[in-house]
Protein backbone atom coordinates (compact mmCIF):
# COMPACT_ATOMS: atom_id res chain seq x y z
CA UNK A 1 0.00 0.00 0.00
CA UNK A 2 1.46 2.98 -0.91
CA UNK A 3 2.24 5.77 1.96
CA UNK A 4 0.14 8.70 1.86
CA UNK A 5 0.39 12.00 0.71
CA UNK A 6 1.75 14.88 2.90
CA UNK A 7 -1.36 16.74 5.09
CA UNK A 8 -1.36 20.28 4.15
CA UNK A 9 -4.56 20.87 6.71
CA UNK A 10 -3.59 20.94 10.54
CA UNK A 11 -6.45 19.12 12.12
CA UNK A 12 -8.55 20.99 14.28
CA UNK A 13 -10.46 20.27 17.33
CA UNK A 14 -14.15 20.28 17.13
CA UNK A 15 -14.20 22.97 20.37
CA UNK A 16 -11.96 25.08 18.54
CA UNK A 17 -13.84 24.70 15.39
CA UNK A 18 -17.09 25.61 16.78
CA UNK A 19 -15.66 28.84 18.58
CA UNK A 20 -14.32 30.01 15.48
CA UNK A 21 -18.05 29.71 13.74
CA UNK A 22 -17.81 34.34 14.47
CA UNK A 23 -17.43 36.95 16.66
CA UNK A 24 -21.27 38.34 15.77
CA UNK A 25 -23.12 34.68 16.82
CA UNK A 26 -21.13 35.30 20.36
CA UNK A 27 -22.01 38.79 20.72
CA UNK A 28 -25.51 38.13 20.17
CA UNK A 29 -25.47 35.44 22.99
CA UNK A 30 -23.31 37.08 25.29
CA UNK A 31 -25.40 40.09 25.17
CA UNK A 32 -28.64 37.90 25.20
CA UNK A 33 -27.61 37.08 28.59
CA UNK A 34 -26.79 40.13 30.22
CA UNK A 35 -29.05 41.04 32.72
CA UNK A 36 -29.96 44.58 35.07
CA UNK A 37 -27.69 45.04 38.26
CA UNK A 38 -25.51 42.19 37.73
CA UNK A 39 -28.34 39.56 38.15
CA UNK A 40 -28.39 36.38 36.91
CA UNK A 41 -30.32 36.04 33.70
CA UNK A 42 -32.97 32.99 33.59
CA UNK A 43 -32.14 30.55 30.78
CA UNK A 44 -33.16 31.77 27.20
CA UNK A 45 -34.63 28.87 25.13
CA UNK A 46 -31.76 27.58 22.18
CA UNK A 47 -33.28 29.38 19.08
CA UNK A 48 -30.86 28.64 15.48
CA UNK A 49 -28.29 30.59 14.89
CA UNK A 50 -28.15 33.00 12.31
CA UNK A 51 -24.37 33.39 10.56
CA UNK A 52 -24.08 36.83 9.11
CA UNK A 53 -21.21 36.14 7.41
CA UNK A 54 -22.65 33.00 5.53
CA UNK A 55 -22.96 34.68 1.58
CA UNK A 56 -24.11 31.34 -0.43
CA UNK A 57 -28.02 29.83 -1.03
CA UNK A 58 -28.07 26.13 0.06
CA UNK A 59 -27.93 23.44 -2.63
CA UNK A 60 -28.00 20.59 -1.47
CA UNK A 61 -28.00 17.41 -3.27
CA UNK A 62 -28.86 13.71 -2.62
CA UNK A 63 -25.59 11.70 -2.67
CA UNK A 64 -26.68 8.38 -3.45
CA UNK A 65 -27.93 9.67 -6.93
CA UNK A 66 -24.90 12.27 -7.03
CA UNK A 67 -22.16 9.43 -7.02
CA UNK A 68 -24.23 5.58 -7.06
CA UNK A 69 -20.73 4.50 -5.94
CA UNK A 70 -21.07 5.71 -2.36
CA UNK A 71 -21.94 3.54 0.25
CA UNK A 72 -23.66 4.46 3.12
CA UNK A 73 -24.13 3.24 6.49
CA UNK A 74 -26.56 6.11 8.46
CA UNK A 75 -26.33 4.97 12.26
CA UNK A 76 -28.48 7.98 13.32
CA UNK A 77 -31.62 6.36 11.71
CA UNK A 78 -30.95 3.21 13.56
CA UNK A 79 -30.23 2.28 16.99
CA UNK A 80 -27.11 1.93 16.43
CA UNK A 81 -25.73 5.10 17.42
CA UNK A 82 -24.53 7.00 20.96
CA UNK A 83 -28.25 7.88 21.42
CA UNK A 84 -29.52 4.00 21.11
CA UNK A 85 -32.46 5.12 19.34
CA UNK A 86 -33.57 6.45 15.67
CA UNK A 87 -33.03 9.93 15.23
CA UNK A 88 -33.85 10.02 11.40
CA UNK A 89 -36.45 9.13 9.67
CA UNK A 90 -35.24 8.01 6.92
CA UNK A 91 -31.21 6.49 6.19
CA UNK A 92 -30.44 9.53 3.72
CA UNK A 93 -27.35 11.43 3.26
CA UNK A 94 -27.05 14.99 1.71
CA UNK A 95 -24.74 18.05 1.12
CA UNK A 96 -23.80 21.09 -0.26
CA UNK A 97 -22.86 20.43 -4.05
CA UNK A 98 -19.06 21.76 -3.44
CA UNK A 99 -18.95 18.61 -0.99
CA UNK A 100 -20.33 16.31 -3.06
CA UNK A 101 -18.36 17.12 -5.99
CA UNK A 102 -15.49 16.93 -3.33
CA UNK A 103 -15.96 13.44 -2.14
CA UNK A 104 -17.16 12.04 -5.70
CA UNK A 105 -13.18 12.91 -6.29
CA UNK A 106 -12.10 11.03 -3.49
CA UNK A 107 -13.65 8.19 -4.03
CA UNK A 108 -11.92 8.12 -7.43
CA UNK A 109 -8.90 8.30 -5.63
CA UNK A 110 -10.22 5.76 -3.34
CA UNK A 111 -11.01 3.11 -6.23
CA UNK A 112 -7.16 3.89 -7.77
CA UNK A 113 -6.13 1.58 -4.42
CA UNK A 114 -9.09 -0.74 -4.07
CA UNK A 115 -11.09 0.81 -1.64
CA UNK A 116 -14.77 3.08 -1.96
CA UNK A 117 -16.14 5.71 0.40
CA UNK A 118 -18.69 4.37 3.37
CA UNK A 119 -20.63 7.18 4.44
CA UNK A 120 -21.79 7.40 8.19
CA UNK A 121 -23.88 11.12 8.28
CA UNK A 122 -23.65 14.32 6.29
CA UNK A 123 -25.98 17.42 6.75
CA UNK A 124 -27.83 16.96 10.10
CA UNK A 125 -30.55 19.04 11.03
CA UNK A 126 -30.33 21.98 14.04
CA UNK A 127 -32.97 20.11 15.70
CA UNK A 128 -31.00 16.82 16.62
CA UNK A 129 -27.57 18.58 16.98
CA UNK A 130 -29.77 20.51 19.45
CA UNK A 131 -30.99 17.03 21.46
CA UNK A 132 -27.59 15.24 21.50
CA UNK A 133 -26.12 18.37 23.01
CA UNK A 134 -29.23 18.01 25.70
CA UNK A 135 -28.84 14.67 26.33
CA UNK A 136 -24.98 14.61 26.54
CA UNK A 137 -23.20 14.71 29.72
CA UNK A 138 -21.14 17.38 29.83
CA UNK A 139 -17.44 15.51 30.23
CA UNK A 140 -18.58 13.99 27.09
CA UNK A 141 -19.99 17.69 25.09
CA UNK A 142 -15.99 17.37 23.35
CA UNK A 143 -17.89 14.92 21.49
CA UNK A 144 -20.78 17.28 20.04
CA UNK A 145 -21.54 20.51 18.65
CA UNK A 146 -22.38 23.06 20.60
CA UNK A 147 -26.19 24.19 19.67
CA UNK A 148 -26.06 27.64 20.46
CA UNK A 149 -23.30 27.84 17.92
CA UNK A 150 -24.29 25.16 15.18
CA UNK A 151 -22.92 22.28 13.72
CA UNK A 152 -20.84 22.50 10.10
CA UNK A 153 -22.99 19.48 9.59
CA UNK A 154 -26.08 21.24 10.03
CA UNK A 155 -24.88 23.70 7.00
CA UNK A 156 -24.63 20.67 4.92
CA UNK A 157 -20.63 20.50 4.87
CA UNK A 158 -19.20 17.75 7.04
CA UNK A 159 -19.10 14.26 6.46
CA UNK A 160 -18.70 11.88 8.53
CA UNK A 161 -16.42 8.79 6.40
CA UNK A 162 -14.48 5.68 6.52
CA UNK A 163 -13.02 3.41 3.80
CA UNK A 164 -14.86 -0.11 2.75
CA UNK A 165 -12.93 -2.55 0.51
CA UNK A 166 -15.05 -4.86 -1.56
CA UNK A 167 -18.37 -3.99 0.39
CA UNK A 168 -16.73 -4.54 4.05
CA UNK A 169 -15.98 -1.91 5.85
CA UNK A 170 -12.14 -1.89 7.03
CA UNK A 171 -11.22 -1.53 10.60
CA UNK A 172 -9.97 1.91 11.67
CA UNK A 173 -8.50 3.18 15.26
CA UNK A 174 -11.41 3.22 17.17
CA UNK A 175 -15.36 2.55 16.18
CA UNK A 176 -17.33 5.18 14.55
CA UNK A 177 -18.99 7.93 17.40
CA UNK A 178 -16.55 6.25 19.96
CA UNK A 179 -16.33 9.33 22.95
CA UNK A 180 -12.81 8.32 23.79
CA UNK A 181 -9.37 9.28 22.85
CA UNK A 182 -9.34 6.55 20.25
CA UNK A 183 -10.77 8.26 18.24
CA UNK A 184 -8.26 11.05 18.44
CA UNK A 185 -5.78 11.34 15.49
CA UNK A 186 -3.27 12.02 17.77
CA UNK A 187 -4.14 8.55 18.88
CA UNK A 188 -0.87 5.72 18.15
CA UNK A 189 -1.70 2.59 19.92
CA UNK A 190 -4.29 1.45 17.31
CA UNK A 191 -3.06 -1.41 15.24
CA UNK A 192 -0.53 -0.41 12.33
CA UNK A 193 -3.03 -1.35 9.55
CA UNK A 194 -6.10 0.97 11.05
CA UNK A 195 -3.56 3.92 11.51
CA UNK A 196 -2.22 3.58 7.66
CA UNK A 197 -6.02 2.87 6.86
CA UNK A 198 -6.97 6.39 8.74
CA UNK A 199 -3.97 8.47 7.50
CA UNK A 200 -4.86 7.31 3.57
CA UNK A 201 -8.46 8.26 4.28
CA UNK A 202 -7.44 11.63 5.78
CA UNK A 203 -4.75 12.42 3.04
CA UNK A 204 -7.56 11.82 0.03
CA UNK A 205 -9.64 14.18 2.08
CA UNK A 206 -7.12 17.32 2.25
CA UNK A 207 -6.28 16.99 -1.27
CA UNK A 208 -9.70 17.50 -2.31
CA UNK A 209 -10.17 20.31 -0.10
CA UNK A 210 -11.54 18.39 3.06
CA UNK A 211 -10.54 19.72 7.02
CA UNK A 212 -10.19 17.27 9.35
CA UNK A 213 -11.08 16.88 12.93
CA UNK A 214 -8.95 16.21 15.80
CA UNK A 215 -10.70 14.47 17.95
CA UNK A 216 -12.64 12.40 15.09
CA UNK A 217 -10.91 10.79 12.72
CA UNK A 218 -14.28 10.51 10.68
CA UNK A 219 -15.16 13.82 10.80
CA UNK A 220 -14.31 16.25 7.81
CA UNK A 221 -15.42 19.78 7.10
CA UNK A 222 -15.23 21.38 3.93
CA UNK A 223 -13.13 24.20 4.00
CA UNK A 224 -15.58 26.81 2.77
CA UNK A 225 -18.34 25.78 4.99
CA UNK A 226 -19.15 29.03 6.73
CA UNK A 227 -20.28 30.80 3.87
CA UNK A 228 -23.38 28.32 4.10
CA UNK A 229 -26.09 29.30 6.67
CA UNK A 230 -27.31 27.07 9.58
CA UNK A 231 -30.65 24.85 9.01
CA UNK A 232 -32.73 22.92 10.73
CA UNK A 233 -35.13 21.79 7.11
CA UNK A 234 -36.20 18.09 8.41
CA UNK A 235 -33.83 15.62 6.48
CA UNK A 236 -37.05 14.40 4.65
CA UNK A 237 -38.43 17.37 3.73
CA UNK A 238 -34.85 18.56 2.25
CA UNK A 239 -35.11 19.21 -1.32
CA UNK A 240 -31.87 17.45 -3.01
CA UNK A 241 -30.94 17.23 -6.54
Amino acid sequence: MPAPASITAAPVTRRAALTGIGGAIGATILASCAGPRGLAPAPAPLALPIDPTADLAPDLVDLARFDPRFRFDIRYATQANFMGRVLYPLPRAVAQRPVAEALSRVQTRAEAQGYGLLIFDAYRPWRITRMMWEETPPEKREFVADPRTGSRHNRGCSIDVTLHRGGTEVVMPSPYDDFTPAAYRSNIAAPAQALELSRMLEAWMVAEGFVPLANEWWHYDWAEWRRYPIMDVPLEAVTAR
